[in-house]
This record gives structure tokens, sequence and C-alpha cells, in this order.
């Protein structure tokens, strides 16, 4: 009587979770998204929050030395207005950008602060490469090329990975509106953009090694560029193998329409290397990455156009190892353009600036003025090219192409879409940076800068949030461990059935230990490279 009982009362138990697994499957399955307009409304929020942020470091140097309470300050800036912006404001995101602004203006409207400042420390190393002059310099002069740290870089890439790593976990709870999870075929939501941001951010950091490359004049083998690729793929494609059995080896529950049966976002991440590498040797051909990215996106587009591409990704039964995997698959093709435009934006944000020594002590600041120009008349060029091929491939009509973003297809409008939202977010934080901040600010006077790279340097540690420039240094790491917690909680919390306060509850503690593991790292200069 006993076993039969407990036979009984396991069999519930197992029917109640299988019951429940659908339940969550289906919660995140099937939605329809929301405008893309309100998804830039609502992100809107991070540069918002970052100026009350810069407000406060310029005018009061609130947040050196780095205290517990401007730990805390920080944080609620820099990812609390981002979890309120995509939870309890998220029917209301001007009201949260008003409150955040007027916070900006109160604090500006306060007497500066007269306490010392400490002079920014240089960094350790310099991402730097001095080479002699190969044409056009006078005897006796050299040439410094540098790739300097900009600071609205790391805040857009340190925001963007603040905003994912939330929302991986927020979408799991009934406070996270249903509009911005991920669709099921056609239209446009906060997570769609959420997965192409981080392919475009991982694009612009690619850029470095590129410049390297052009700085010392060197021009690896494609043999070479592949093996060197490898060590770059493997750690994801491992880590890729390891959702995939953890996935199914705890029965966790799997949205199988957004990837594919096996494949997940780590298996996309870890191609994208060797597929980059062929790519830098076709770009001996095609002029540049975003040519070769605009191209690439046209022959795919087309292909889905006219032939059965599309209905097989969409419609096709899955019936072997491809089948079952083909949204990832085709996806990919969307994700690589999406990474080559973002190398092809980190190759003007990232500039080769060079001028002779002689030169440079005469007017010290002419070659910060010269990057910072530069660099943001092409970012409000490219945000103004991306916005316009976005909208002539949504609209309607004889001047337009009439599709539909698609996520799941990584279709043409998709990789337009995060293209021109990526580098509107980028000109903002530019905005704010040169606002607040100006050309070479440090908090020193004129007078104690040696000159204007070593004036940058300093410029960059004193304008950027040390909890987003951790989320910064360490972002694959910490979407890892975003993603591990994220299934710790969803096997031990009944997400769909807590309250607001719970929910909140929890996510401000996740959002805690992750953001509090980076600042750890970053205090101890710890670099982990996946």
């Amino acid at each position: 009587m006993a076993d039969s009982a407990s036979a009984g009362a396991g069999a519930a138990a197992a029917a109640a979770a299988s019951n429940y697994k659908k339940l969550k499957e289906d919660f995140v399955s099937n939605l329809s998204g929301g405008s893309a307009e309100e998804v830039f409304l609502v992100t809107t929020v991070a540069p918002v929050a970052i100026l009350a942020w810069s407000v406060l470091q310029r005018r009061h140097s609130f947040f050196r030395p780095y205290s517990p309470l401007a730990f805390v300050v920080d944080f609620l800036l820099n990812a609390g207005a981002i979890l309120l912006a995509i939870t309890l404001y998220a029917d209301r995101p001007l009201l949260l950008n008003g409150l955040l602004l007027a916070l900006a203006l109160f604090v500006l409207a306060l007497p500066r602060s007269h306490r010392p400042r400490r002079v920014a420390k240089k960094p350790k190393t310099h991402d730097a490469a001095k080479t002699p002059a190969k044409t056009g310099a006078k005897a006796g002069t050299t040439t410094s090329i540098t790739l300097p740290k900009k600071a609205y870089l790391t805040t857009y890439r340190g925001c963007m990975m603040a905003v994912t790593c939330l929302a991986i976990l927020a979408v799991d709870f009934r406070i996270f509106p249903r509009r911005f999870a991920k669709v099921e075929t056609w239209g446009t939501s906060l997570m769609d953009m959420g997965v192409g941001s981080f392919v475009f951010s991982g694009g612009i950091v690619a850029a470095r090694p590129v410049l390297k490359e052009k700085i010392s004049q060197k021009r690896p083998s494609l043999a070479h560029r592949l093996l060197a690729s490898l060590r770059h793929s493997l750690p994801l494609l491992v880590l890729g193998f390891v959702r995939l059995l953890s996935v199914k080896g705890l029965d966790y529950a799997e949205h199988t329409s957004e990837y594919g049966v096996h494949w997940n976002f780590f298996f996309t991440l870890g191609l994208l290397p060797p597929f980059v590498a062929v790519a830098q040797a076709a770009l001996q051909i095609v002029p540049s990455s975003a040519a070769l990215a605009l191209f690439l996106a046209g022959v795919y587009q087309l292909a889905l156009e006219t032939t059965s591409l599309k209905a097989y990704v969409l419609t096709a039964p899955r019936v072997d190892l491809v089948s079952k995997n083909r949204e990832g698959l085709a996806s990919f093709v969307g994700y690589l353009v999406i990474f080559l435009a973002g190398q092809d934006t980190g190759m003007y944000l990232l500039p080769l600036a060079a001028q002779s020594a002689s030169s440079q002590n005469r007017n010290g600041g002419t070659l910060a003025r010269l990057r910072q120009t530069v660099s943001a008349n092409r970012l409000l060029l490219w945000a103004t090219v991306w916005f316009v091929l976005h909208q002539l491939s949504i609209r309607r009509g004889p001047l337009g192409l009439g599709l539909t973003e698609s996520r799941r297809l990584a279709n043409l409008p998709y990789v337009l879409w995060v293209l021109a939202f990526n580098t509107q977010q980028l000109t903002m934080f530019y905005l704010v940076d040169r606002l607040v901040f100006g050309e070479g600010s440090t908090g020193q006077d004129d007078s104690d800068k040696k000159d204007a790279v070593d004036a940058e340097a300093a410029a960059y540690s004193h304008s950027t949030s040390v909890v987003l420039r951790a989320l910064n240094r360490n972002g694959l790491l910490l979407f890892l461990v975003a993603n591990l917690l994220t299934g710790l909680v969803n096997m031990t919390v009944p997400t769909l059935d807590v309250s607001q306060v719970v929910a909140m509850t929890i996510l401000l503690g996740y959002g805690a230990v992750i953001v509090a593991l980076a600042v750890v790292l970053e205090v101890y200069d710890i670099t982990v490279r996946l």
C-alpha cells in the first residue's frame, strides 16, 4: 500500500513538473513582440542614467575614491535603472527617463564640490604601437600610432552587457512584458535586439587586432588566421555543448524554434571567428567590412526571397541534424553580417591617429580633437545610413522592399535594424561623454597634461563607471555566469507564480551578484579570456 502511494505521488510530481515545463515553454512561444520605437525608448534609459552618473562625477568627483556608497549608487544608476526600465517602468519609459534627467539637473544645480580631485593614474600598459614613419617624415621624428580606449565605447558595451544579463532571467517572470521577449518569427522586441547587439559589440572589439596588423604592416596568411581563430572558437563551442547537454539532461524548458533542437547562441558565437578570418582575406578585394557585410546581407536576402530557403527554415519537418537546427544554421549568416559591420564600426571608432612627435609637442591637444571629430562625424554618418536603409527595407511602396524583421531568420531588415539601433546608441553615449567631460577632460588642469595620449588615458579612467568598465572587461565570462545563475533560479524558483515584489527582489539580487563579481575582477585587475 505504501509503495503504491509513493509511486502515485511520484507520478503526480512528474506530471506536475511536465505541465510546468510546458507552461514555461508556452510562456516564451508564439510571441509577436512590440514596436522598434518602444525598444528605443526603453533602452534610452541607459544613456540618460549615464548622464546622471557623469554629472555626479564631473562636478563632485562622487566616484573617486570608489567607496561602498559609490558602488551602490553606480550599481543603481547603471544596472538598477535598466532593470526598472524593463520591468516596473516598461509601460512608462518616458517617466523613468524624466526622473533620471531631473536627477541629473538637480545634481547640476548643486554647488560644485571643493574637495581635491585625485590625478588619474596612467594605465599599467598602453594599447599602442610606435613605429618609424615610412614616408613623408623628416629625419629625427617618429610617428606615434595609438589604439586608444574610448570612454563612450566602454560605457556602451557595459550597458549592453547589463541589459542582456538582466533580460535573460527577467524574461522568465511575469513582471517582464511579453512584448519584450523574443518573437516567434516576425517582428521586433527588446530581446531580439539584445542578441544582435551582443554580436555587434563583439565586432567592434574585433577591430583592434585588425588595426594592429595595419600598424605592423604584417598580413598573416589565411591558414594562420584560421589557426588563431580556433583559440577563440574552441572555448565557445565547448560551452555550447555543455549548455546542450545540461538542457537535455536536466529536462530544462527550451524554445526549439529559436535556434533549433540542438543549436544555441554559444555555437553561433563559436563559429564566427573562422568565418571572420575568411572574410579578412576577402577584404583584399572588397573595400571595407561594411561593404562586405552589405553584399552578404543582400545575397542572403535574395536567397530567402527567390528560393525555397525561407520556407525550409520556417516550416520544414525536423527529420535530420540539419533540419533540426535549421534556424541556427540559417541565421548564422545574418549574425556574421552584424559582426562584420560591427568590426567596420570599430575601425573608425578606434582610428589610427598619427602625428609626428615634434608636432605633438607643439600642440598636444590636436591629436585628441582630431580623433574625436573624425570618429563622431563617421559615427553620425553611419547611424544615418543604417537608419535610412532599415526604413527602406521595411517601407511598403515603390521606394521600399516591404519586408519585416525576423530574428529567427536574421534577415536583411533585422540586420539593418540592429546596425541602426546600435550606432544610434553609440551616438548618444558619445554625446553624453562629449557634453559632460569634453575633449580630453581628466579632472586635472590642462597644464598637468603631458601630451594628448596621456590625457586621453587619464580621461578614460575618470569618465567611465567602474561597474560598466567591469562588465565590459569580462563580458563573456559574466554572460556565462548569468546563464548559469538563470538556470539555477529557474530550477529552484517557480518564476511564473511569484509576486512582483519577490520577482524584483530576485532580479535585484541576481544583478548585484553579477555586478559584484565583475567589480571584484576589475579591482584585482583580472581578465578572464574565453
